[in-house]
């Protein structure tokens, strides 16, 4: 069962029917097409040769197919991290220069070996450090990066690359007069024949179609757009073994980019696995396998010429709409690619590289969450500023700096939140015996001398002050009428030193004032904190009930039988 966890191909594999391989093979060879000029689309982003692209679609797949546990993921180069890549390499070498592809090769060894040590000290949890909103600000902004950047190749100029939106608004602005029109014709062409092709039908290849198109434009009609810049050659045969050589200088200087692709491509992979889990019932996520599979994906990879790798949100999507289930449907996608590089590499000589643009442009755009971000600032306001914070942060200072204003970003509105949790005020229901929260009921009736609050949290160090000062409030509203202080905690899980103190010093401060505190539906597990915390030393163990309406009746009534009764119930169960 355990090596089963640890290599999931071998849960699925043995179930294989021939009913399932239809679908595999209509998936595995859709996304095949469509990775091909992808590959070499995000290569170019990287700051790579055009054939590292495809290199990267090669080991990264098969090792995610075997070891992964979400089967319908697609794997490979990805326009995100391609983009980090750059932005990271550039600072340390040449652009498409021998030293920077050994960079990026070993770059991506640095961030499978992060990734497989994370997955395998069971560290799959900080993704919860990233909400939604974060995750959604981060993608949008880099998506509208990554498509600025490609207006270079759309166009024909030569504008400088950055990770700052406004940089390369600003250069585009002042070198717009280098645009060469031939090369703005067919690209903006190719991303119009995308737009139009997507609208009518998503499965169909129109990634395939454009590159046809363009191929067989400049090579019969190339006369007719002079200075187009095309692919050319790409080198035939595949990738051979080679271990990234070490420089220990060169890793310090990488680490930061290593864990700024660590953090993405797990958030990627992560957020697109959980997807594509929601829509089947035969596999369940695991965050750390992911990390591990992740990590042998990307280190193995490294060995044979791959650059950091991740999951792709498009063709992921794509594997499952065409029927994809398993990593059968991977497997098919690497003979496409394999037979790509031995046999078909010269037929990509005359791509224009205009028409990669359009392709990785239009895929991009397409994750700026619009839709998302009205929906928050109509549903809820400090998730749409989260949102807003970490889309600017990121699109102004760059996309290291963006994913770490991110995750610091959710963790201090987890902190907020958990510091300041709701607390309600509960009055009796007419003609019953249940307690409400006066704000969304109107009717309930509310005693003068008497306080009932619900604290929706665990009391503890961080929200201890908050409980206190919030009852203190509450009381003085009251004024002196009140008598009687009622905290329901059916909805308190836990109870720390900190929060058990606050908790003594407060029955004290208002038994000075004549004013008693009763404790009503408190959980076994944080009952047994309270007593062993000496919580039977400021207040009777008869100040403990079942529900509140026990204890507003025990304080008006003083039903001593029943409640004597409960309190010898709950005094046996503690011992």
């Amino acid at each position: 069962m355990k090596i089963k966890k640890i290599i999931p191909i071998l849960e699925w594999l043995p179930k294989y029917t021939v009913s399932r391989f239809k679908g595999d093979l209509v998936a595995g060879i859709t996304v095949g097409i469509i990775l091909i000029p992808q590959g070499i689309a995000y290569a170019l982003i990287a700051g790579l040769p055009p054939i590292y692209g495809l290199y990267a679609a090669l080991v990264p797949q098969l090792v995610f197919a075997i070891f992964g546990s979400s089967r319908q993921v697609a794997i490979g180069p990805v326009a995100m991290d391609s983009l980090i890549v750059a932005a990271g390499v550039a600072t340390l070498a040449l652009t498409g220069s021998q030293s920077y592809i050994e960079i990026a090769i070993l770059l991506a060894l640095m961030v499978g070996a992060i990734q497989f040590l994370m997955g395998v000290f069971r560290l799959g949890f900080v993704v919860n450090f990233l909400s939604r909103p974060v995750i959604t600000g981060f993608t949008s902004a880099v998506a509208l990066i990554i498509g600025f950047n490609q207006f270079r190749n759309l166009l024909g100029a030569n504008f400088e690359q950055s990770d700052q939106i406004q940089d390369v608004v600003l250069e585009i602005w002042e070198n717009i007069s280098d645009v060469n029109l031939h090369t703005a014709i067919i690209g903006v062409t190719a991303a119009i024949i995308i737009i139009i092709f997507r609208k009518i039908n998503k499965k169909i290849p129109n990634a395939l179609i454009v590159v046809v198109l363009g191929v067989l434009v400049m090579k019969y009609l190339g006369g007719y757009f002079p200075e187009v810049a095309i692919v050319q050659d790409i080198p035939a045969g595949l990738p051979s073994f080679s271990v990234p050589e070490f420089d220990i200088d060169q890793i310090k200087e990488l680490l930061p980019i290593a864990l700024t692709l660590v953090m993405v491509g797990f958030l990627e992979t992560i957020s697109i696995g959980k997807t594509l889990e929601a829509k089947q019932d035969e596999y369940k996520i695991d965050a750390n396998q992911e990390l591990i599979s992740l990590g042998l994906s990307n280190m193995m990879g490294s060995l044979f010429k791959s650059y950091p790798i991740a999951s792709s949100f498009s063709r992921s999507a794509i594997n499952q709409e065409s029927g994809g289930t398993t990593g059968v449907s991977a497997f098919i996608s690497v003979v496409m690619v394999v037979v790509t590089l031995l046999f078909l590499t010269p037929l990509f000589y005359f791509l224009p590289k205009a028409v990669l643009a359009a392709i990785i442009m239009v895929a991009v755009f397409g994750l700026v969450k619009v839709k998302e971000a009205k929906k928050l600032w109509e549903t809820n306001n400090l998730d749409f500023w989260m949102l807003l914070v970490t889309f600017v942060a990121t699109l102004t200072t760059g996309i290291e700096y963006g994913i770490i204003a991110g995750v610091v970003l959710s963790i201090i509105i987890l902190i907020f939140r958990i510091s300041r949790p709701h607390i309600a005020v509960l009055g009796k229901v007419p003609e019953s015996n249940f307690y409400r929260n006066s704000e969304r009921f109107d009717d309930v009736v509310l005693d003068n001398d008497v306080l009932v609050i619900r604290f929706d949290a665990q009391i503890f160090y961080a929200n201890a002050n908050y409980f206190r000062d919030e009852l203190d409030n509450l009381a003085e509203k009251k004024g002196k009428a009140l008598k009687l202080i009622v905290i329901d905690a059916e909805s308190i899980n836990r109870i720390d030193s900190t929060g058990l103190e606050m908790l003594k010093d407060q029955i004290k401060f208002y038994r000075k004032k004549d004013i008693s505190i009763y404790f009503a539906g408190v959980k076994g597990p944080v009952r047994d904190v309270m007593f062993r915390g000496g919580m039977l030393d400021v207040i009777d163990i008869n100040h403990f009930f079942m529900r509140v309406y026990g204890a507003v009746n025990f304080y008006k009534t003083g039903d001593r039988d029943h409640q004597k009764k409960y309190a010898n119930y709950i005094h046996h169960a503690y011992k």
